[in-house]
């Protein structure tokens, strides 16, 4: 059987239609990126859509069977456990020189903004990091992996590998105390540690986690953390920028997509333009650039 996956939006290479891929493979089915100009026609097409403001794929052939999934199609839509459970293919993006994968589910929090309450429910465990490791580097898309005790131990599990590590949905600064402050300082760190501080709330968390974290020498020294940017309180998300400007922290600045998906308004994409542009963020004032 010719299997033909469709990437329709993502950023990064496709977990699911990665899992998807070394399961067709294990039934010795031919699996491979569709495109309409080139290679032949399969018998089943794949396709994969991670926004759901994002425009949808326009080149189906007809008479072969679809199967769409992916959050930007369908929230309550999960991959079979035979397929969620399997090692994703590496070999599906040759380029990729890293691992890529959950080991928790879910987040005991129920932020208003954010998806995962309604998807993934309640924080679980979900896989061990030796089950899809194959690299010496691993990025993890945990959303809440320090809420959990597997999560946790997943890490210190992590520390023995010796791999490096990028939690790249960010920690939970709230939960950073001072024995997982050590043991993130154990931890070799691909990427600069991520945190969040997504309302003015949180901004005491994450003063005291990047305190405790420089205290026991994690490294690298310099983190970053995701402020979220909702409609009409640009003043807030700027209070917050300030404040991690001043303890010597990189913002990367979110605004805010509902489901239906908005237009981002200019200010908005302004600051968030200069906060990226790390020499002017660095030394032009908020109110100066806006001139």
């Amino acid at each position: 059987m010719g299997i033909g996956l469709i990437d329709v939006d993502s950023k990064m290479p496709n977990l699911a239609l990665m899992k998807i891929s070394s399961y067709h493979k294990s039934k010795g089915d031919s699996v491979f990126f569709y495109d309409p100009l080139f290679g032949g026609k399969p018998d089943r097409i794949y396709a994969s859509k991670v926004f759901t403001f994002t425009s949808d794929y326009n080149y189906f052939p007809d008479n072969v069977e679809i199967i769409k999934g992916g959050t930007g199609y369908n929230i309550d839509l999960q991959l079979p456990s035979e397929i969620d459970s399997i090692c994703p293919d590496y070999k599906l993006y040759p380029d990729m020189d890293y691992s890529l994968g959950f080991l928790t589910r879910g987040c005991p929090n129920k932020c208003p903004w954010c998806f995962v309450p309604h998807k993934e429910g309640d924080i679980r465990p979900y896989a061990d990091i030796e089950d899809f490791c194959r690299h010496d580097k691993v990025l993890l898309m945990d959303n809440n992996v320090l809420a959990h005790d597997w999560g946790i131990k997943q890490i210190e599990k992590i520390a023995k590998m010796g791999v490096k590590v990028d939690f790249n949905q960010g920690l939970d600064s709230r939960l950073v105390d001072d024995s997982i402050a050590k043991l993130l300082s154990r931890v070799k760190w691909w990427k600069p540690i991520r945190l969040a501080c997504d309302t003015a709330g949180q901004m005491k968390y994450v003063h005291k986690a990047v305190e405790l974290l420089r205290w026991y020498n994690a490294r690298p020294r310099d983190y970053s953390c995701y402020v979220l940017l909702k409609p009409g309180e640009i003043e807030d998300a700027i209070q917050r920028i300030r404040f991690l400007k001043g303890i010597g922290i990189k913002p990367f600045v979110q605004p805010y997509q509902p489901p239906e998906g908005r237009e981002i308004p200019k200010e908005e994409t302004d600051l968030t333009r200069y906060v990226d542009m790390k020499a002017v963020f660095n030394s032009v004032w908020w109110e100066d650039y806006r001139k």
